[in-house]
């Protein structure tokens, strides 16, 4: 089928967004990180104040720290204004002095994340990668005036939101220990600065506690799934006192894939500024002696959790589906908003960005309760030796997911072609943020189902484990289910329905192409192929996710599960595209699923980018392999 003319290219999409992170409000000025996919994908650092936007970190420097390899906060402001920050290249602290010179504070060998500048120190925690491969973690204090690091906090694998009280007595801080990941269990601890030794106020092996901060002295707020959600909470500093702010049956947080993020934050009059909802997370203002909480009226769908405030307003990043990602300040007392910066210096035509309309699908093929005429069942091929349950004894539930019609003028008489996203993590979530590779599609007539599956984040910790131990079933089974819901709705040209995705996304792509016909075709970008593998020799941080996601490494059950050893039951064509300098999911994971379609006499282009890492950032990159999608979906639609 000819697509429709789009005025949207793949240079467009390809160079669009700087897209700004991690600001920090202080003293009448705003500083945050920003991609340039144009120069590299170099992150420079930027700064608002009464002498307008300036860029303060000159290339070749590029700011982005490499701890847990997908990073975070990479900087951190002085009290007197200058910036320390992590460089990528040698992912040594520097500081970025008045004359614009870049100064080391650390030793080669080591990284450093979730920086925190008090009392002429920064607080952070280090990454060491030691003989061996062995790598440790603590939380560190580096001297502004280049003395010696000091380690504060070891013992724990993991470690994250180093935070001082404010008489500089107490440090608190979320740590755990392999094999849990972050959202799984995670502690809260305080150590005494004056050699008291340090005690644990919160949390466990199965409970989430996030984002310290400091009420006073003497308590501190924090954030806990213990009710099943993400809430916030206040605890004394001896563990006493435990209250819930704002019970609710929505998440204050997102799960904390980077480190440096700051769900809410203080405002002057003791009121907290927060982030709160399902699925997108929305602003709003909580008392936390009356636990009322009253939303901002805002024209933003959902914001990042990273909030930094500055007097009664509040900055954050925001975002809708027609509005790109925006530095954003908020007064808290007006609602009035303000834009430093956005992504997208020039938007496409309004009538190319696409609505994004929340629907839920019942995972065993039907409607919602409102709209109850059946849709189907879904069916999975089930190789002989797949030990996991059928589908029909899973848990029932909804899928919560995004729909992206497709341009109306693209739409010719018939029902339309329709792309599934499926988002990487698989502990993350799809948000509603404006996405110019959505409207490349949708503005040719090709609609797009975000979908957050089973596992997804947002929607609670009961949702997020419906995955647990199901990698490769629930997912699957609910991105065919999202397929056969567009069919039965009457949306989609059932012989017209593809699916993409990276990562973890990617996995599930090429799982749901082995065990279902629903598929006329599938992109992977750097996804997961085979289980052994990716725990042998992925980076630490995940290196015992594929335990919770799966299981221990059990053969029967592996090979019941990982596409590479299903890739009989491929028979829709397939695009693989894949980093070479991937150090989350090595090159071979996708090269060996390209082979064995080959063998196969299965349709397959595999593309590897030199250079490229987990997530494309060079702008010739993410335009070549957008132009081979585009082609791609020419051919199989």
């Amino acid at each position: 089928m000819p697509f429709w003319p789009s005025p949207i290219t793949t240079t467009d999409v390809a160079s669009s967004g700087t897209r700004p992170a991690w600001p920090t409000a202080r003293d009448g000025r705003v500083w945050w990180a920003e991609d340039r996919p144009d120069e590299g994908g170099r992150t420079t650092i930027m700064r608002s104040g009464p002498d307008g936007v300036r860029e303060l970190l000159p290339a070749p420097w590029s700011a982005r720290t490499r701890v847990h390899e997908y990073g975070g906060r990479p900087y951190a402001v002085t009290p007197g204004g200058e910036v320390v920050f992590t460089n990528l290249k040698d992912q040594r602290l520097y500081l970025l002095g008045d004359d614009g010179e870049p100064h080391p504070l650390t030793p080669e060998g080591s990284r450093y994340a979730d920086l925190l500048v008090r009392d002429g120190q920064v607080w952070c925690v280090r990454e060491h990668h030691g003989n061996g491969g062995r790598v440790s973690r603590a939380i560190v204090s580096v001297p502004l005036d280049g003395g010696d690091v000091r380690e504060r906090v070891t013992g724990s694998d993991f470690y994250a939101s180093p935070s001082l009280s404010p008489d500089g007595r107490h440090l608190a801080y979320v740590c755990w220990n392999h094999p849990r990941m972050p959202w799984d269990g995670t502690e809260l601890r305080v150590l005494s600065l004056d050699g008291g030794g340090s005690r644990t106020l919160k949390g466990g092996p199965s409970e989430s506690v996030l984002a310290p901060a400091w009420n006073g002295d003497a308590g501190l707020y924090l954030i806990s799934d213990a009710s099943g959600w993400w809430n916030l909470y206040e605890i004394g500093l001896h563990g006493d006192g435990l209250r819930a702010l704002h019970p609710a049956e929505e998440e204050f947080t997102s799960p904390p894939w980077t480190l440096g993020g700051a769900p809410y934050t203080m405002l002057p009059d003791g009121r907290l500024a927060v982030l709160h909802g399902r699925g997108d997370l929305r602003l709003g203002v909580l008392d936390p002696a009356s636990g009322s909480l009253t939303d901002l009226d805002l024209p933003y769908s959902g914001w990042d959790a990273s909030l930094t405030a500055a007097g009664t307003s509040v900055v954050g990043i925001a975002y809708a589906p027609t509005a790109p990602r925006s530095v954003v300040t908020v007064d808290t007392t007006t609602a009035t908003h303000h834009t430093l910066n956005t992504s997208l210096v020039a938007l496409p035509d309004p009538a190319y960005l696409p609505p994004a309309t929340p629907v839920r699908i019942l995972r065993a093929g039907g409607r919602t309760p409102e709209d109850p005429a059946p849709a189907g069942r879904v069916e999975l091929r089930r190789p002989a030796h797949d030990v996991t349950p059928a589908s029909e004894e899973l848990e029932r539930g909804e899928i919560h997911a995004f729909r992206y019609p497709p341009y109306a003028a693209a739409v010719e008489e018939g029902k339309s072609p329709y792309v599934i996203f499926v988002h990487g993590g698989p502990t993350g979530h799809a948000t509603t943020g404006l996405d110019l590779e959505k409207a490349f599609l949708t503005s040719r007539g090709i609609g797009v189902l975000d979908v957050n599956y089973g596992g997804s984040t947002g929607y609670g910790r009961a949702y997020r484990e419906r995955l647990k131990g199901q990698w490769g079933v629930v997912d699957v089974e609910d991105v065919v289910a999202a397929a056969r819901w567009l069919a039965a709705e009457g949306l989609a040209d059932p012989t017209k329905i593809a699916v993409r995705g990276g990562s973890a996304g990617g996995w599930t792509v090429m799982a749901a192409c082995c065990r279902s016909d629903a598929f006329a075709g599938g992109v992977s970008y750097y996804g997961v192929s085979a289980l052994a593998p990716l725990a042998a020799h992925t980076h630490d941080f995940e290196s015992r996710y594929v335990e919770w996601l799966v299981g221990p490494e059990n053969p029967q059950v592996y090979a019941g599960r990982e596409p590479l050893n299903l890739v009989d039951g491929v028979t829709c064509p397939m695009l693989l595209l894949q980093g070479l300098d991937d150090p989350v999911v090595p090159p071979e994971q996708s090269e060996a699923f390209a082979e064995a379609l080959s063998d196969r006499g299965v349709p397959c282009t595999y593309l590897a980018f030199e250079g490229e890492s987990h997530g494309f950032r060079r702008t010739e990159t993410r335009a070549a392999a957008l132009a081979a999608e585009l082609a791609f979906y020419q051919q199989i639609f």
